[in-house]
């Protein structure tokens, strides 16, 4: 398959990034290597990754290849899908409406706050004490 031509998307989320790849044709999920439903088991996480294929009616063209790594498997899901929706962009420029409408194409940047010198989170103060 490396011989084919492919679509690249990357896809962002808090810590997590997803290196995806589209090839037209076929209709399987691989992800690290392996079978999207043995990586990701609960059928939430495999809704967010197909759903920008769902959206622009594009499930059984295209064959995902991806890689994945930081974050959590949520923080993952979104990357995929993130990613997905770049490589469709790339693929179909008309697509773009479609994917920018639903939010698909926005980076979603909200990361957690780092714990600062002094206190007991990134916000939290020491508790007081009078005495």
């Amino acid at each position: 398959m490396t011989t084919q031509q492919y679509y690249q998307g990357t896809g962002k989320r808090k810590t997590g990034i997803a290196e995806v790849r589209i090839y037209p044709g076929g209709d399987s999920l691989t992800i690290n290597g392996k079978p999207m439903d043995e990586c990701y088991p609960w059928f939430s996480w495999q809704d967010t990754i197909v759903e920008s294929l769902k959206v622009t009616n594009q499930l059984g063209k295209y064959t995902v290849v991806a890689k994945v790594h930081g974050g959590g498997k949520p923080a993952q899901a979104e990357a995929l899908r993130h990613g997905i929706a770049r490589a469709l962009l790339k693929a179909n420029p008309e697509f773009k409406a479609i994917l920018k409408e639903n939010g698909f194409l926005t980076r979603d940047a909200r990361e957690k706050e780092r714990k600062k010198y002094g206190l007991k989170g990134a916000r939290r103060a020491p508790q007081y004490t009078k005495r």
